[in-house]
């Protein structure tokens, strides 16, 4: 070989070296970077040039595609299921603990120990406006409850325009990306930074909706929800959503004033198995269409019970139907016909409101014109049977179980709290999965370790070509010498 061809070799083998050993650097850089894919340097024999040497073929980007798949599906799962269970937390933090006396059940006990306190002595106006107050405490608290839960329909609200407008510039980025990685493979050129880019997108859409990657021609790549639905096939979905103003109890999508999905123009069904199901674009859905829906149902039932136990027909028989009782629909007759939204409407009687001075009306009836006889308890005795009594529910949220006021408190109070209980042992086992999954797939990603090996065994190439380089120098000095 030629001292020219013996210099080319070298300069071949000091330029491949010197690109393995950018790769390896970037590669130990990015070890915990997400998205990173690992690099390795491809290289073959130069059959192409008179005196052979090593030429750079391209860069191959390490990744297992179906372990990538599966840590998709596990992320949808796990951050749907985080939003759930941080309402369902938030649901019975509002509601309180049984033990908590300002909890409902605190209150409800409250005003039967008040209403045993003013039997004991009927004559007594501050044991009777200590009736009136307990009353207004619970029907104060079901008003903030049913604005807590609305305004939980507000954030989930926001929630959805916000993921939608997300949703469509990823679906828009990933498919100028496919341009560009389809550009860059035709032209043969590194690609691997736009496919790195390229999958934070996908994996921040993976997060809202659960979804599947397909490969296509040229580096490209389709998308498709688990649910069947068209994300990005060459041009993206385009969806669309209006956000309401306002939301009040009656408002649902069922009835059209709230919004619901658009995919293309087309309405898409919001469900947890829906065809956008799965992440948390389906939670914000459910948390405003379904449990917010049923907790507000639930609270109005018990409202409705509280005020017909308590109102026309039970133990004041100076009321007649039609009358408001001790508690109003804002000082109207409470009526199963207008249920909806009623826990936030609900209201104590003006005239035993504390500071009212007709506050004995509710020794001697809301009817009576004038006071009775100040040491008769009946009526207030009345009312703790009213409410200690089993009867059947007017509204259908609560069951239809027979049972008493206090029941029927406690057991909506139970049941959140197990709600919160099932909600967060179903997000432990999503968070596993999905924390076993990205342990895997960092496994399998950039083992600096056998990078720092490789930088070893790229040193002692780039010396040994180095070495060549010198020994030519030398031969090329002794040659002009002579």
């Amino acid at each position: 070989m030629s001292l020219s061809g013996a210099l080319s070799n070298a300069m071949s083998g000091i330029s491949a070296n010197a690109r393995a050993a950018s790769l390896v650097s970037d590669n130990i850089a990015n070890a915990l970077t997400p998205g990173y894919g690992r690099r390795e340097l491809v290289t073959q024999s130069d059959n192409v040039a008179t005196h052979g040497g090593v030429q750079v073929s391209g860069v191959i980007r390490h990744s297992d595609p179906v372990l990538l798949a599966e840590r998709r599906l596990a992320d949808a799962q796990a951050e749907g299921q985080a939003v759930l269970a941080g309402n369902a937390q938030k649901l019975e933090m509002l509601v309180g603990s049984p033990l908590d006396e300002t909890s409902l059940t605190g209150l409800l006990d409250a005003f039967d120990a008040s209403l045993i306190s003013a039997a004991a002595d009927p004559s007594a106006t501050l044991r009777l406006t200590q009736v009136s107050r307990s009353a207004l405490a619970i029907s104060g608290r079901l008003n903030d409850l049913t604005n807590s839960v609305q305004s939980s329909r507000r954030d989930a609200e926001a929630s959805i325009a916000a993921q939608v407008s997300r949703l469509n510039g990823a679906l828009e980025r990933i498919a100028d990306l496919n341009t560009r990685i389809s550009q860059m493979e035709n032209a043969g050129q590194d690609n691997s930074v736009y496919v790195d880019q390229r999958q934070l997108e996908i994996d921040s859409v993976g997060e809202m909706l659960s979804i599947r990657v397909v490969a296509r021609d040229r580096g490209e790549v389709a998308i498709f929800s688990t649910g069947g639905a068209v994300l990005l096939e060459g041009s993206p979905a385009q969806f669309a959503f209006t956000r309401a103003n306002e939301i009040a109890p009656h408002m649902t999508q069922a009835n059209g004033l709230l919004s619901g999905l658009l995919m293309n123009g087309e309405p898409v069904a919001t469900g947890p198995d829906g065809r956008t199901g799965g992440g948390t674009l389906a939670a914000a859905f459910q948390i405003r269409d379904q449990e917010t829906v049923g907790f507000q149902a639930k609270l109005d039932g018990l409202a409705l019970d509280l005020a017909q136990r308590l109102g026309a027909g039970g133990p004041d028989s100076t009321l007649i139907p039609g009358d408001p009782g001790i508690f109003t629909d804002n000082g109207a007759a409470v009526t199963a016909a207008d249920l909806t939204g009623l826990a936030g409407r609900l209201t104590l009687n003006a005239a035993v409101a504390p500071g009212a001075q007709t506050v004995w009306k509710l020794r001697d009836g809301l009817g009576a014109s004038t006071p009775g006889t100040v040491g008769d308890a009946g009526l207030l005795n009345g009312y703790r049977d009213a409410l200690s009594t089993v009867t059947a529910p007017t509204a259908t949220a609560l069951g239809g179980i027979t049972q008493d006021a206090f029941g029927h408190f406690s057991d909506l109070v139970t049941g959140i709290a197990d709600a919160r209980i099932s909600a967060e042992r179903d997000l432990a086992f999503a968070r596993g999965q999905q924390l076993a999954l990205q342990e895997q797939e960092l496994a399998e990603g950039v083992d600096t370790d056998h990078e720092m090996q490789l930088l070893l065994k790229i040193e002692q190439n780039y010396a040994a070509n180095a070495q060549v380089i010198r020994v030519l120098d030398d031969l090329m000095q002794q040659l002009l010498q002579i």
